[in-house]
């Protein structure tokens, strides 16, 4: 008997939200999902609005996400999962609330702004023994997911460096000033925490670096910059990186880079054999040895969707990350193990990473960019 579609609620993602609309499209793409409830948004206006572009049953759209979680609880046919996508400060309230309530939690990241409430939901997520999914979609891209296996089968040899750039132009003014909701927040350290480019993307490209290698890093020194005049929070962000087994790297995070629009990549380079993957050109895994012919691995069908030669991309990523947390929620229901590849999602885990990685940034750069151990990052 073919499993039901799971039931999803949402938090945040009104009108003009782009993650939003993300999340709801990623959910909808393999047919894993129904939308069935939101609290879409502070303002009533704009959550009914939404409710009613999402065709969602009236008394099933919230003015405020407590009264959702809580109605939302009784019901038989209560969401099994509840997506957040507010701005980062408005993550930890929510998710926690939701998981004790019974829900499985979807969060976008970075998953806190705050160490101690990255820690309390670390303790939530474990006590209550509910699923928690962070959506870092890069991880889920094919090749991405080629590139990890390859360097774990050990086609570079030992590693030696890691270097992730991740280049966007779109903050290269005051946009902050402009009426443009999402750069208001993203501006403001109340609600974004203590990082600007560095926990709005830099966040992205650590979590890439870590699940490509295995390896967190053991300690980082960090230049922030806040080049637009009268911005608050840093709009460029230069890192280095230590491991403990010698590899080492460098992160790039710019949101004031002329010329790129999202130009994310990632190079691996080992003693006997390099990759290099790039976002905007999503399809192909670059694969070098010393002194041959760079290789083109062009993404075949294990993880997509498509025949090769068609295209998948960003919101595909993040439909492979709802999908395999279909697939563990499934699995849960079923009293079954979910398939391996189900469980690369992010978890709670890479959530806490994340916000600490942001932190030690944040306390390198203050302190003239002094190296910082990674036990230090969050003190």
């Amino acid at each position: 008997m073919a499993r039901r579609r799971l039931r999803l609620g949402m938090i945040g993602g009104g009108p003009g939200s782009f993650i939003g609309s993300v999340h709801r499209m990623a959910a909808r793409l393999d047919d894993q999902y129904v939308l069935v409830a939101g609290a879409f948004s502070a303002d009533a206006g704009r959550t009914q609005e939404m409710g009613r572009q999402t065709f969602l049953d009236p008394a099933r759209i919230y003015a405020d996400w407590r009264e959702m979680v809580r109605v939302e609880a009784e019901r038989d046919d209560r969401p099994d999962a509840i997506a957040i996508v507010t701005p980062n400060y408005l993550h930890h309230a929510p998710a926690k609330a939701c998981l004790e309530a019974g829900f499985h939690v979807i969060c976008d990241k970075p998953m806190t702004t705050r160490w101690a409430d990255a820690l309390d939901l670390a303790d939530t997520v474990e006590r209550t023994g509910q699923l928690f999914a962070l959506t870092h979609n890069y991880s889920a891209y094919p090749q991405v997911r080629l590139m990890r296996t390859m360097i774990r089968d050990g086609e570079l040899g030992a590693l030696r460096l890691v270097q992730a750039e991740y280049p966007q132009e779109w903050a290269s003014t005051a946009v902050e000033t402009t009426g443009d909701r999402r750069a208001e927040w993203k501006a403001d350290p109340a609600r974004a925490g203590a990082g600007g480019a560095v926990g709005d993307i830099g966040t992205h490209a650590y979590q890439l670096a870590c699940f490509v290698t295995g390896r967190t890093a053991a300690s980082l020194c960090a230049e922030l910059t806040a080049f637009v005049p009268g911005r608050r929070l840093d709009d460029n962000a230069h890192l280095l990186l230590r491991y403990d087994d010698g590899m080492r790297g460098s992160l790039w995070a710019s949101q004031v880079a002329i010329g790129n629009q999202n130009a994310f990549s990632l190079r691996v380079i080992g003693e006997t054999g390099a990759l290099t993957w790039s976002q905007e050109q999503p399809n192909q895994l670059l694969f070098a040895r010393h002194r041959e012919a760079v290789r083109c691995l062009e993404r075949q069908f294990a993880g997509s969707r498509l025949p090769p030669g068609h295209p998948e991309g960003f919101i595909e990523a993040f439909g492979r990350l709802y999908s395999d947390f279909a697939e563990q929620l499934g699995a849960r229901l079923e009293s079954r193990a979910a398939r391996p590849e189900a469980l690369l999602v992010p978890t709670v885990e890479d959530g806490c990473e994340g916000v600490r990685f942001v932190l030690g940034a944040v306390k390198s750069s203050r302190q003239g960019g002094i190296w910082i151990a990674r036990d230090d990052w969050a003190t």
